[in-house]
């Protein structure tokens, strides 16, 4: 028939209903039931509970922490892609192979090696902590665990863009007479922007709700090093089911929140990609 176009894949009619009911099924309907039950609770105790100086500890390191992480994957991250895509070297396999190594590793056992790793008595402890560098039951030890698990999420996200970035700009731009640093912030850096903000909102999404990883480097100290996660945990322990429904309402619409922002920004540094 004129004007009909092949698709391989089933009509619009049969994937977009497919999708709606994905979606609904794994992310809207569980979504909607968190809210429906904070409706059992009036705003005052809502408040009450979502304001507690210990959740409120909570969320500052829970975001804090996953923001500086985030950031040090975006930055780092597009170093690594960078090296990889690059340059030939011995070993690049298996550094390649080595940045998938979080995605298999059980969350629990990243944060129990990286706890042995960086306690006073560990292999990385014995030379830093006589420097004041305190990694294990710290701060610092979450954004060293929430750097782990996210920098797969960087690396990745740049990786095939860089692949298919073409030399021929950058040889042109040098043909001309630009120098390094004007082709990498007027060509490269314009092109990757978009994407290299992707990698960071992965990165900032997979840490907010990280939670094996950090129990055992953190120590989960109450106003010291007890994120958000962990807490959920500890009300839900303690039969306190409003209480852990009010946290995960709040990081969930904060996440959100940023989530929006960050895509929002996505978007505007898109325009420069053509």
């Amino acid at each position: 028939m004129p004007g009909k176009k092949f698709s391989a894949l089933p009509g619009f009619g049969l994937t977009m209903g497919f999708t709606l009911l994905y979606l609904s099924a794994i992310v809207l309907i569980p979504i909607a039931g968190l809210f429906l039950k904070t409706l059992e609770i009036t705003w005052p105790d809502f408040w009450r509970l979502a304001t507690t100086e210990r959740a409120l500890a909570a969320y500052r390191l829970t975001f804090g922490a996953s923001m500086v992480a985030a950031l040090a994957n975006a930055l780092f991250g597009t170093v690594l892609a960078w090296v990889l895509v690059r340059y030939e070297f011995p070993g690049k396999r298996f550094i390649d192979a080595l940045i998938d190594f979080p995605f298999a590793l059980p969350t629990a056992v990243a944060g129990l090696t990286l706890a042995n790793l960086f306690a006073e008595n560990g292999w990385l402890g014995l030379w830093l902590v006589p420097l004041g560098i305190k990694g294990a039951f710290t701060p610092l030890g979450v954004i060293i665990a929430l750097t782990f698990v996210g920098m797969p999420f960087a690396v990745r996200t740049l990786q095939p863009v860089l692949e298919h970035l073409e030399r021929e700009v950058e040889e042109a731009a040098a043909t001309l007479g630009a120098s390094r640093v004007r082709t990498f912030f007027n060509i490269i850096a314009p092109t990757l922007l978009p994407t290299i903000i992707t990698g960071f909102a992965l990165a900032f999404a997979r840490a907010v709700g990280e939670y094996g990883s950090i129990v055992f480097i953190s120590g989960n100290q109450p106003f010291k090093t007890e994120i958000a996660p962990y807490l959920i945990v500890m009300r839900l322990e303690e039969y306190d089911y409003h209480g852990a429904i009010v946290l995960a309402v709040v990081l969930m619409v904060i996440s959100f929140a940023m989530l929006y922002g960050i895509n929002w920004l996505e978007n505007w540094s898109g325009r420069y990609q053509d």
